[in-house]
């Protein structure tokens, strides 16, 4: 009888410290997770705002052979469906990113250009949507980038 007693003592469960253990283990791995989730949506978000900066030179240099040598506003670009509605307002957000779109434009002295700013979205309270600002230009086409405030042309490019 004795020894049935011993052996339901051990039987009936977990000790308050084996469950609190249990639960930090737990707890340390979704952190590490979440973590991993962030730094791939941040990656995927600039991945996908390099494309589209990409795009949007590839459909002004269409604009501007068929538009009298001018550019187009963002606007004017979705209206006349070279863009798709996502890029209908300037500003505007695409893929957690603010793409700012100036037109100069064409003047006696002056032909027409065009520079674009994509910067990251802050998030509320969980940081920004990607580590990078961009710029682009109608001069050359290349994207500039620069990790710690808006991007210009004298930032270095992409891979340079």
């Amino acid at each position: 009888m004795k020894n049935t007693l011993k052996a339901r003592r051990y039987e009936r469960g977990f000790t308050l410290i084996e469950l609190m253990i249990v639960i930090a283990i737990i707890g340390i791995l979704i952190g590490a997770a979440t973590i991993g989730w962030r730094a791939a949506v941040r990656s995927g978000n600039e991945a996908a705002t390099i494309k589209a900066l990409q795009t949007i030179a590839s459909v002004q240099l269409q604009y501007y052979n068929s538009h009298n040598r001018t550019f187009g506003t963002f606007e004017q670009l979705t209206k006349e469906q070279f863009l798709d509605q996502r890029f209908a307002t300037n500003p505007t957000i695409v893929d957690g990113y603010v793409y700012t779109l100036k037109v100069t434009p064409k003047t006696a002295n002056q032909q027409t250009s065009y520079t674009v700013n994509a910067d990251p979205q802050q998030a509320d309270g969980v940081g920004s949507t990607g580590r990078n600002h961009f710029y682009m230009d109608s001069t050359a086409g290349t994207i500039h980038v620069n990790g710690d405030q808006a991007a210009g042309p004298n930032d270095p490019p992409i891979g340079g």
